[in-house]
């Protein structure tokens, strides 16, 4: 018997921190991803880029990014991933806007005390950058580490929701960038 081959549907939106690109496998989002090649999957030939059916996911980022929006309200059915990874992806739907949590608090979350180390690896593999928070996470030490997208983007995120990551200024408020902007998207460069 031959293995049946999924379509993968794309499109790439902007948004202030830089173009994302979201996926989809039928009607269910599949993926937002920050656009870097880390964390971003290799396409192939049974991904088709088509803008229609991300209406929902469009609207709701851009009232996340707006600063009107909290929390995701979107169908998320993990189609691949360990039980174990699924379980820390909806720990990190737990982690409130604007609060963040470590791996450690994470692994308590899922019953794995000991398994920080594992819990970071499943972190990583989170398919729904942004929509399933896994910026809110930090260090033991609570600094910034891992992100796919890399960690200014992780700054950026954690900034727009109000965390103060290192004592950074009011003026450097992102949400007061956006809201200069009245509503156009910004382009900004990140660097590493």
């Amino acid at each position: 018997m031959m293995a049946t081959q999924t379509t993968t549907t794309f499109t790439f939106i902007p948004s202030p921190m830089g173009r994302l690109c979201l996926t989809r496998d039928g009607d269910t989002l599949s993926g937002l991803f920050t656009g870097t090649d880390k964390d971003t999957p290799v396409r192939t030939t049974e991904w088709v880029e088509d803008p229609s059916g991300f209406d929902e996911a469009i609207r709701q980022l851009g009232e996340y990014f707006g600063g009107t929006r909290r929390t995701f309200d979107l169908p998320l059915e993990p189609r691949h991933g360990t039980p174990f990874q699924r379980d820390v992806w909806k720990a990190l739907r737990t982690i409130p806007f604007g609060e963040t949590a470590t791996y450690g608090e994470i692994s308590r979350r899922v019953g794995r005390v000991s398994a920080v180390r594992a819990v970071g690896a499943a972190v990583g593999k989170n398919p729904w950058g942004i929509i399933v928070p896994c910026h809110r996470v930090l260090g033991a030490n609570r600094t910034l580490t891992g992100f796919a997208g890399g960690i200014a983007k992780k700054r950026w995120l954690l900034e727009h929701e109000g965390v103060n990551v290192d004592g950074g200024s009011d003026h450097d408020d992102p949400r007061a960038r956006i809201r200069a902007a009245k509503g156009s998207v910004l382009q900004m460069s990140f660097e590493e």
